[in-house]
Parts: structure tokens; C-alpha cells; sequence
């Protein structure tokens, strides 16, 4: 009797670990393009805690020279966004999306041979942080892209969810390696961790085959190509309200991500050690919005789905600023950090898939560079708003702007009928007329086939 319950449990179990049948994860290219972020992801998070440190601690940083090395990593998202998109689209974006992370590893892998051989200084660091953005900006939007040749269109929101999955475990694990390995070896040391991750990642790509057809065209046609990027963007409904949606609440959430360290470690009295076992509700959230997002979507749609997003992330915000300064106050930051989790990976699996569905092959590369540029134009004014009122009114008040902007931004965008009403993912104009040089009469087209 024991021993058929036993079996029981273990065929159960057994099916509960097997995937479906239908499952992205059993198509081996895709499984190789996951593995992939999966390890990248890793390396991130190591990166995002033993770079800053870095500066901090072994080079004794002021604030100035930390917001300059943040601000290192933004210029080449302003200066080459736009362009970059151009370039997207007339080359292969698998080899851009490989040789990006090899560049990554390398210049990640330069801080720990400076801070051996004594060389490694501030300016240094700027230098890495430039190159990391000018990945980033280039490598990052051709990313979003080799999803689209991997993955069909109508299976964008599980492909989104499942790489938000990959993601999210990273940031479970990544924070708590990071410390350990931090505390072993010390943190420039430790980026040659992260080097090594993202070089593993860079070889997981090189065995990924996809079929890609490029247009060739007259490089006098560059600036045409760019204007019809920004133009294809500006003439869409859904790409307008959809930039409007996600730019609107990056400027409100760059302006509770200023004050809200600040408010755990000052207000509600958590210590650093504190703080990022609280970061562990952060990563529970993206999990299981990874794993139901999608689901969730394809009840909702993805519209709505989106603008459910948007509102949980306010209602985070707005209840940690009504907080007490006591044990409920700590629950309630740990709270808005798994909603928080919750809401952005909603709003960014359906962003992605509806911008994406929406866009012609020709043009996605332009079109996710000027969408990129346009929902981050407003971060930089959202950070100074909230650094202003938490310094001049206090950090309350700039959570108070954070979540009652937001709750108010998810109201205008429920009324947005073009978002509301959007129950599946739309399927792109592919006999668009402008869509660019490449579709100009009297321009010499060559259909290059992809190796």
C-alpha cells in the first residue's frame, strides 16, 4: 500500500516537472536562446551590485562620481538610439546580439586586470560604464528582436514571460551570489565572474540558427531610414499610447526608485543586510508573474494586462508611503517590492509583444530603438522630481507622486479605448508603403539569404 502511494507521489511529481507538449521550451532553438539569458542574467545582477561597489568602496567615490557613472551608461542610449535602429535593420542582428555580450565580458573583465596591475581609477570605470550602455543600446534592442525570428508572433507574451522567468530567477540567486562572492574575493574580483557568465552566454548564441532576409540599400538612404522609423512609430495609435503608458510610468517610477533605499534604511530603520533579504519578495514577484503572466494576458489581453501593471505598481508605491515606521512598515516595503515584481513584469511582457506583433519585419529594429528612446526620455526628469521632493518635502512625498501618478496614469490609460480594447496581439501592415529606403522606388534591393 506504501510502496503504490510512494510511486503515486513520484508519477506525480514526475508529471508536474515534464513540460507539455506545446511548451516553447521544447523547440531546442528557443531553449538555447533562454539558456542563454538565463546565464547573461546571472552576470547582470552580479555586475549591478559589484560595479557601484567598486566605486564606493575600493575607489571611495563622491555622489557626483557615482551619478556620473550612471550617467556614463545612459549617454549612449541618448546619443545612439536612433541610429542604432537604422543599422538594425540593415544587418544581421544575431552576430550584433553575440558579439555584444563578448564585448560585454571584456570590458567587465577589465576592472578586476585594472584593480590588479594598479591602474584602475574612476575614469576607468566611466569608460566601462560607456561601453556597457553602447552594448546595451545596440546589442539589447537586436536581442529583442533575434526573439521575433526564433519565436512566432502569436506566441510573443510566453516567450516574454518565460525570458521575464529567466530573469526573475536571476534575481533570486544573483543578489546573494554577488554578496558571497563579494565578501571572498572582493568586488572587482568579482566581475570576473560575471565576465566569464556573459562569455559562456556569448557561446550558448553562436550555435542558434535563424532565418533572416536583409535588404541592401544606399548608405545615403541613412537619415530617410531614420525618419521613417520615428515616422512608423508617430502614424501608429497603439505604438503612441503604448509609449505614452510605459514612458509615463518610468518618469513615476524613477521617482520612487530614488527615494524608496533611502526610505527603508532611514525611515522604517532596515539595515543594509535587511534590505536585501527584502529583495528576495522582489524576486518572488517577477517569478510568478513570469510563470502566469502570460496566462494572465491571454484571459485579460494584453491591453489590460498592461494597464493592470501599471495600476499594482502604484498601489506599492502609495501603500509604503502610508507605512508606519514599525515591523508593518518593513512588511510594507517588502509588499511593494513583490508587487512591484508583479507589475513590471506584466507591463513589460505585454509592451514587448504588442510593439513587436505590431511591426513589420523591415522595421523592428527602428521601431524598438525609437520606442526604447522615447519611454526613457522621461526617467531623467522623474529621478530629479523625486530626488527634489524627498530632499525638500521628504521621501513620503516623492512615494506619494510615485504611486498617486500612477494610479492616475493606469485610469488614462484604461480609458485609452486603442489600449483597453486590445483582447490579442495584432499582426503587422507587411505591405507598408514607407517603410523606409527600402521600400523607395528607384533604390537597388538585393534580398541577401541568410547563412
Amino acid at each position: 500500500m506504501q510502496q503504490t502511494l510512494l510511486s503515486s507521489w513520484f508519477e506525480r511529481i514526475r508529471q508536474a516537472l515534464t513540460l507539455p507538449a506545446t511548451d516553447l521550451l521544447r523547440d531546442a532553438v528557443y531553449r538555447r536562446l533562454w539558456s542563454s539569458i538565463l546565464i547573461s542574467s546571472l552576470g547582470g545582477q552580479i555586475t549591478m551590485l559589484a560595479l557601484p561597489l567598486t566605486a564606493a568602496v575600493l575607489l571611495h567615490a563622491s555622489p557626483t562620481q557615482m551619478g556620473l557613472l550612471t550617467a556614463m551608461e545612459i549617454l549612449p542610449f541618448v546619443l545612439f538610439s536612433l541610429p542604432s535602429g537604422v543599422w538594425l535593420d540593415r544587418v544581421r542582428k544575431l552576430p550584433v546580439y553575440i558579439w555584444g555580450e563578448t564585448l560585454l565580458a571584456i570590458a567587465v573583465a577589465t576592472v578586476p586586470l585594472a584593480s590588479l596591475m594598479g591602474w584602475l581609477t574612476m575614469t576607468w570605470l566611466y569608460v566601462v560604464g560607456f561601453v556597457l550602455g553602447t552594448v546595451y543600446t545596440t546589442a539589447g534592442s537586436a536581442a529583442q528582436i533575434v526573439l521575433t525570428q526564433v519565436v512566432s508572433r502569436d506566441r510573443l507574451v510566453e516567450a516574454h514571460a518565460k525570458n521575464a522567468l529567466a530573469s526573475s530567477g536571476a534575481e533570486v540567486a544573483g543578489p546573494g551570489l554577488a554578496g558571497m562572492l563579494i565578501k571572498l574575493m572582493g568586488a572587482p574580483m568579482t566581475l570576473a565572474v560575471d565576465a566569464v557568465l556573459v562569455l559562456i552566454s556569448a557561446l550558448i548564441l553562436r550555435g542558434i540558427k535563424v532565418d533572416e532576409e536583409l535588404h541592401k540599400v544606399d548608405g545615403a538612404a541613412f537619415w530617410r531610414d531614420l525618419k521613417a522609423g520615428v515616422r512608423f512609430v508617430r502614424e501608429r495609435v497603439l505604438l503612441i499610447g503604448l509609449a505614452c503608458t510605459v514612458g509615463g510610468w518610468q518618469l513615476f517610477y524613477s521617482a520612487a526608485q530614488v527615494v524608496q533605499i533611502l526610505f527603508a534604511t532611514r525611515t522604517l530603520g532596515l539595515t543594509a543586510q535587511e534590505v536585501g533579504l527584502s529583495y528576495v519578495a522582489l524576486g518572488a514577484g517577477t517569478v510568478l508573474a513570469s510563470i502566469f503572466g502570460h496566462r494572465i494576458s491571454r484571459r485579460l489581453g494584453p491591453g489590460p494586462c498592461l494597464v493592470l501593471g501599471v495600476a499594482l505598481t502604484g498601489l506599492g508605491w502609495l501603500l509604503l508611503a502610508l507605512a508606519p515606521a514599525n515591523r508593518f512598515g518593513v512588511a510594507a516595503f517588502a509588499f511593494m517590492l513583490f508587487v512591484f515584481g508583479v507589475g513590471a513584469v506584466l507591463i513589460f511582457i505585454n509592451f514587448l509583444s504588442l510593439r513587436q506583433s505590431v511591426t513589420p519585419a523591415p522595421m523592428l529594429g527602428r521601431m524598438t530603438s525609437t520606442m526604447r528612446w522615447l519611454i526613457l526620455i522621461p526617467a531623467a526628469p522623474g529621478a530629479l522630481a523625486g530626488g527634489w521632493l524627498g530632499e525638500h518635502v521628504g521621501l513620503r512625498s516623492a512615494l506619494w507622486f510615485a504611486g498617486v501618478g500612477t494610479l492616475l496614469l493606469s485610469l488614462l490609460a484604461w480609458r485609452y479605448t486603442m489600449l483597453r480594447h486590445v483582447s490579442d496581439l495584432p499582426t503587422p501592415d507587411e505591405e507598408e508603403p514607407a517603410l523606409g529606403a527600402e521600400a523607395t522606388p528607384g533604390l537597388s534591393i538585393e534580398l541577401m539569404p541568410s547563412k
